[in-house]
Formats: C-alpha cells, sequence, structure tokens
C-alpha cells in the first residue's frame, strides 16, 4: 500500500485482522439473542455443505481434466504463436505481447484455481509490476468462471439446460476482457 500514509496503512491492517473475528462475534450473539441452538444449526450446516461437496466433485473432475488437456495438448502455444503472425503481418508488432495473456482469458472462464496458476506463471516471467501482470490482475477481476459457476451451481440443482445464461456469461467475460486490456494498456504502457 505505497502512497499511503503509515498511519493508515498501520490502521487498516488493524481493521482488517479483527474483521472476521468481529463478524464471526455478531452472529453468535444474534443467534444467542434470537434464541437460535447455534451448535445444532451448525451441524445441520455442515452436513448439507457436505453434501454439495460429493454432489459438485464429478463437475470438478470434469473441469479439471478439460484444462489439463488443453494445457498439454499446446493448443494455448499454437494460438498465441499464430495470433503474432496475424499481428505481425500488418505491422502490429508492439502488440504481440499482448497475447501472453491469452491462456489466462481463455482459462478464467473455466477455473478460477488454474487460472490463478496462469497468472501466478506470469509473474514469475514478466513480473507482477509489468503491463501483463498488471493487465492480467485486471483480467482476473473482472471476469467470473463462467463454466464453473453454470457446471457446478446449475448441476448442484439439477439443472441441465442453460438457455440464455451460458451466451449472456461469455459476453459479460468478453466484455470484462476488452475493458481490462483496454485499462491496462491505459494505465500501464
Amino acid at each position: 500500500m505505497s502512497g499511503f500514509p503509515e498511519a493508515f496503512v498501520a490502521g487498516a491492517e488493524i481493521v482488517s485482522q479483527w474483521t472476521v473475528p468481529c463478524v464471526i462475534f455478531m452472529i453468535v450473539l444474534a443467534a444467542k439473542l434470537r434464541g437460535v441452538a447455534m451448535y445444532e444449526s451448525f451441524i445441520v450446516g455442515a452436513k448439507e455443505g457436505f453434501n454439495v461437496v460429493i454432489m459438485i466433485i464429478p463437475y470438478l473432475v470434469a473441469i479439471l481434466f478439460a484444462i489439463k488437456v488443453f494445457l498439454a495438448s499446446g493448443l494455448f502455444e499454437d494460438l498465441k504463436w499464430l495470433a503474432g503472425k496475424v499481428l505481425g503481418s500488418v505491422g502490429l508488432e508492439g502488440l504481440t505481447e499482448s497475447f501472453e495473456l491469452l491462456p489466462l482469458a481463455l482459462t478464467k472462464p473455466l477455473s478460477g484455481g488454474a487460472a490463478r496458476g496462469v497468472l501466478v506463471d506470469l509473474f514469475d516471467r514478466f513480473g507482477p509490476d509489468s503491463f501483463l501482470g498488471n493487465t492480467g490482475s485486471l483480467m482476473m477481476g473482472s471476469t467470473e468462471t463462467t463454466f464453473y459457476v453454470l457446471s457446478v451451481y446449475f448441476g448442484a440443482v439439477g439443472i441441465k439446460r442453460f438457455r440464455h445464461t451460458l451466451p449472456a456469461c461469455l459476453i459479460a467475460d468478453l466484455a470484462g476482457l476488452v475493458a481490462a486490456l483496454l485499462l491496462g494498456w491505459l494505465l500501464f504502457t
């Protein structure tokens, strides 16, 4: 948090440390005031959560398998190479660096964990304060794990047809990616 006064940073750290314990204390206090049996409610909620985890495991395995197949096949590297050739042929070689973000853009709608791994790889190769590091961070915050959300949450409640949800989510992801690239280009180049 460079650029902020030292007293502000110290205060923010104290607030950050005490926020979660205070929220938990307020939940316990509110339950006590309403006469809720807290332990029994916690056990019921934990059992329901465990059942949801068991139900979504097949969807998670399918998503992780698809991501591994794409990464191991070399598809990302081929797409970057092709895009670099196309940009080079029209005189836009300077934008070729942006295609290092393509694996992140393609991975984020599938899995947040895999996308985080791709972002960490970008940080390792180019640095977190580079154009690619900063723009990648913007991309992580401006898009959603669309396929993960649809398969896990829709699967958990038994919805098999997405209808207009998938196109709407992909359009929103595309808008988020474009906005992140534009902001990255405006702020970090």
